[in-house]
């Protein structure tokens, strides 16, 4: 190993280590990785809860929302809210409960991965996951049984907002929590790698949904026009035939899916 690598590691060492001797027994918990998931959700989603509460009343914020004249109201905010809590209560720990009687979870690794490594990582599993979805959401668009079924339920607003990140039908929030946990397993990726992914997949999906594009959203810094954000989502509930992409967009400019606001006008 040589010293660049060697200095890589060093950086996340002492917080892995810290993980392992002040957290032990939580990070070893089957259900941390759903924890730390609807954590990220609630406390991602908050923030900009409050702004489309605020409404016009923030013209500083208000100025930069994408659909002016659609308003989220609390019932639509605690209907997502509680669909959410419903769809982990019923589905998800039950799920994770029956995994660990058949797979007792293993003991974490005493070393904590590279930077670089945690970085090539994270990117390999958001791209699998990137496709993933993208078939997933192209066949449940195309296919109306599937649509009416199971995609339908996330489609309820045309103009989303923070919450409705996890506006989903049971099956379809299995499925996206199945590849966010396999993914990272199938390629090998360290715990912390597993966990990071998992927190940014979840303020990446709250980011597509929030309904307002700011001059600092991430999609006006990425190179290349290739993350979507906010405003391509917006467009996708606006144009459901379009923007079938979760996360980046090359997907839907390879297969001719992908629609600006220029082109929507």
């Amino acid at each position: 190993m040589n010293s660049s690598t060697s200095s890589q590691h060093l950086i996340l060492q002492p917080f892995w280590d810290y993980l392992l001797t002040e957290f032990s027994s939580s990070v070893n918990s089957p259900v941390f990785p759903v924890l730390l998931a609807f954590s990220g959700y609630v406390c991602f989603s908050f923030p900009f809860a409050v702004i489309d509460m605020m409404g016009v009343q923030c013209h500083f914020f208000y100025q930069y929302k994408i659909q002016k004249n659609k308003q989220p109201t609390i019932r639509m905010m605690t209907v997502c809210i509680w669909k959410a809590v419903f769809n982990h209560v019923i589905y998800v720990f039950p799920t994770v409960f029956l995994n660990w009687l058949c797979m007792p979870p293993v003991s974490l690794p005493v070393s904590a991965p590279s930077v670089c490594t945690l970085l090539g990582e994270v990117l390999g599993c958001l791209l699998l996951f990137d496709l993933q979805y993208f078939i997933w959401h192209v066949l449940h668009h195309k296919n109306y049984w599937l649509y009416k079924k199971v995609h339908a339920v996330h489609h309820e607003y045309v103009a989303p907002f923070s919450w409705s990140s996890q506006n989903l039908s049971g099956y379809e929030l299995m499925t996206v929590g199945f590849w966010s946990t396999m993914n990272p397993i199938q390629l090998g990726c360290h715990p912390l790698t597993s966990w990071t992914c998992n927190l940014l997949s979840i303020w990446m999906s709250v980011d597509d949904h929030i309904g307002y594009d700011f001059p600092w959203s991430l999609h006006r810094i990425f190179p290349l026009g290739l993350y979507g954000g906010a405003l391509a989502h917006d467009l996708h509930h606006q144009k459901p035939g379009t923007n079938f992409s979760p996360f980046f967009r090359h997907w839907d400019i390879i297969c001719g899916t992908s629609c600006s606001m220029s082109e929507k006008a």
